[in-house]
């Protein structure tokens, strides 16, 4: 006979995950691992490294628990946000920029469209696809390709704090439709 697995609704896991459960943090990696993972991978774009990000992602999970205010936002928004800031910061570092410098042609040829990620799967890019053209294009930046910003404003050739706005009034819209 198959145990049966335990279900949680979203308070009770953030409950478990505060009291440092190990049912807890394994329930969170079976059932979060996989989307986190590909958001990494869509930023890195190295599997092992993502793999290694992916691990230090939810030990900072684990150790930040207690800073997760449920009035704020969603628990796998959260999640999401420590997990890009993860992977945004690990590509600033010096050791990675020398390491994409040194890559050898082929690894990054035939790995380049290798990735698993697809953010359709939790329907992020329908809604984004629902906003405005103007702030479409910086969540897609952002949020897609890892951009600050500080890169947005220059690379869209339009002041930072038009950047800055936008953006707030896309978040805003993007959490119309993610609240419950």
């Amino acid at each position: 006979m198959v145990p049966q697995k335990n279900t949680y609704q979203e308070s009770e896991l953030v409950e478990l995950l505060k009291l440092k459960s190990q049912e807890g943090f394994s329930y969170l990696y079976d059932n979060y691992s996989g989307a986190l993972y590909t958001v990494i991978v869509s930023i890195i774009q190295e599997k092992e490294l993502a793999a290694d990000i992916l691990q230090e992602v939810f030990l900072k999970i684990w150790k930040q628990i207690d800073s997760y205010d449920d009035q704020k936002g969603r628990l796998y928004t959260w999640m999401m946000q420590i997990t890009r800031n993860a992977a945004i910061d690990h590509i600033r570092r010096k050791d990675h920029k020398d390491r994409q410098k040194n890559q050898e042609l082929t690894e990054s040829v035939y790995d380049a469209g290798a990735t698993d990620f697809n953010p359709d799967k939790i329907g992020l890019r329908q809604i984004v696809h629902k906003l405005k053209a103007e702030y479409r294009e910086l969540v897609e930046l952002s949020y897609f390709h890892g951009l600050t910003q500080e890169e947005i404003s220059n690379s869209l050739e339009i002041p930072l704090g038009t950047v800055k706005t936008r953006m707030r009034s896309a978040l805003i819209q993007l959490r119309e439709h993610f609240k419950p």
